[in-house]
């Protein structure tokens, strides 16, 4: 698409008018809508009887266009198995080998998977290693497998849904690897989120037999493992075990206590911690700042209840500062829901936040192809972060990332009113701004814009922008100019539905598009 085609979307977006769905795309569509290497991934949890009025795989297939346009190109899908021990946990499995049959069946499954490949994403399950329902197939075709108390068997965390597995039997190992691996046989999977591999009921020593041997399962399959639990800073006892990506936890937490705080000294010493803790380890880190336990599980529950207005400058700090963003089930929405995952409660998709999606799939477009925002397994693979001096201003937070000769800068201001920040340390020259608080509503843009070794930053409150160095031609919202009333400055005249008119003095009064502007054409 040109760019006269994107400024005419945009503006057809920006007005509340339908734009035709060839038109509907734009610079941020390009980049996302393409393949991307290892360190520029985008995770979404998907909750797939949440996701859709069907719920059903069948039904999830059929948006993955829209999932991949918002920037995702790996789907989690939570627990797709069948459910039991009476409350409809989706963490309470009956068949590790079956497809829950409210969601469809392995084939579709299947197709769910081959239709998201073709789209250049991959797809890990969930994989609950711990316990099985109540009323698992294996409770009566295979008891050994379970630990037993008293000859009972027994509750996990006296959870009364669940029985705990028993990794002591040589047998039960091999079964639930072969579970792991029967997914990648049947539906080509390419990963597995492990749920709760903090339990000392699992011994590190299954996880360094299991994981090389799924990984080498299938020739030329790579296969990808994040572990739940906050390896680097908490279940240090699991740094060898074999997983490629970890939660980062304890950053999450921190960032939740710091809420809708104003001090910008607290996000930057999280930061400092998080990236102090890659130092010495063999995987990439997870950020978030939601994901399904937090949105329904804790007291705060939504994206407001937890951060207020920082909700949207705390989505751009854990999106650049370090690490593999995640987005959970609908928190492009604006994250203001909160789902009840027992009972599949669906995304309510009337529910809109044009400043939190716009910025969400920014973000991924910068993760995707700015090499500057790089993740990797060991410190030296990363981006390095270095903080900006500002000067007389304790709200805002500046940082630069750097990877090779990619450069971006990101600014971010917790403060409750607008401020006039001065930033020094900056490296001058071209820069495209390719995010900014004040415009991103409307829709992307990118604008090209000087920026010398100190500068100041105009922001809003909770106002947030992102820089990336270098050229960039102007494109969408951030290169538009004010909407003016009157004639043409020049150059072509279009119609709002997009056909090119004759010349200015011509046409009859209406609304017109030419040189990136509306305006008004009096009678």
């Amino acid at each position: 698409m040109g760019k006269t085609s994107r400024l005419i979307a945009a503006l057809l977006c920006c007005w509340g008018l339908a734009a035709p769905r060839a038109m509907a795309t734009d610079y941020v569509d390009d980049i996302n809508n393409g393949h991307h290497a290892d360190g520029q991934h985008v995770v979404y949890e998907m909750n797939v009887g949440a996701f859709t009025a069907e719920g059903t795989l069948a039904a999830a297939q059929a948006r993955l266009k829209e999932l991949k346009r918002i920037g995702a190109d790996i789907v989690w899908l939570m627990p797709i198995y069948p459910r039991g021990g009476g409350i409809n946990s989706p963490y309470a499995a009956t068949d590790f080998q079956q497809v829950n049959p409210a969601y469809g069946t392995i084939d579709d499954l299947k197709a769910f998977v081959g239709a998201a490949h073709a789209l250049g994403m991959q797809v890990w399950l969930d994989w609950v290693p711990n316990h099985t329902a109540t009323d698992a197939r294996w409770v009566g075709e295979h008891p050994e497998y379970y630990k037993r108390s008293g000859g009972s068997f027994v509750h996990p965390n006296n959870y009364a849904d669940v029985y705990q597995l028993d990794y002591g039997n040589g047998e039960l190992r091999k079964a639930m690897t072969d579970c792991m691996k029967f997914w990648i046989d049947r539906a080509d999977i390419d990963g597995y989120r492990c749920d709760y591999i903090s339990s000392r009921e699992i011994p590190v020593s299954y996880w360094q037999e299991a994981i090389p041997e799924i990984k080498g399962c299938k020739a030329g399959k790579a296969i990808t493992f994040l572990g739940e639990a906050d390896i680097a800073a908490d279940a240090t006892r699991l740094k060898a075990a074999g997983f490629d990506y970890d939660y980062a936890w304890q950053f999450q937490s921190q960032l939740a206590n710091f809420g809708n705080g104003t001090a910008a000294a607290r996000p930057r010493a999280f930061a400092n911690t998080l990236m102090a803790h890659q130092d010495g380890i063999g995987f990439g880190r997870m950020l978030y700042l939601t994901n399904h336990d937090q949105n329904y599980n804790e007291k705060k529950k939504t994206l407001t209840q937890k951060y207020g207005d920082n909700r949207y400058p705390l989505t751009v700090l854990y999106f650049t500062v370090w690490g593999m963003p995640l987005v959970y089930n609908g928190q492009e929405t604006g994250g203001n829901q909160a789902l009840n995952y027992f009972t599949d409660e669906k995304i309510d998709w009337a529910q809109t936040d044009s400043k939190m999606l716009n910025t969400i799939r920014t973000l991924a477009a910068l993760k995707h192809s700015v090499a500057a925002f790089r993740d990797g397994k060991a410190a030296a693979d990363n981006h390095s972060v270095s903080w900006l001096t500002v000067n007389n201003n304790t709200s805002v937070l500046a940082y630069s990332c750097k990877h090779g000769d990619s450069e971006a800068v990101v600014v971010l201001n917790f403060g409750t009113s607008a401020t006039a920040a001065t930033v020094s340390g900056l490296t001058a020259g071209e820069y495209g701004l390719w995010l900014d608080s004040e415009t991103i509503a409307r829709g992307t843009g990118r604008k090209a814009v000087s920026l010398g070794a100190t500068h100041t930053f105009e922001l809003q409150a909770k106002g947030f922008r992102v820089y990336v160095k270098g050229h960039f031609a102007d494109e969408g919202t951030a290169a538009m100019g004010a909407i003016t009333t009157g004639a043409a400055s020049g150059g072509p005249v279009y119609s709002l539905g997009g056909q090119r008119r004759g010349s200015s003095g011509q046409l009859p009064g209406g609304i017109y598009i030419s040189n990136g502007r509306k305006y008004v054409k009096r009678h």
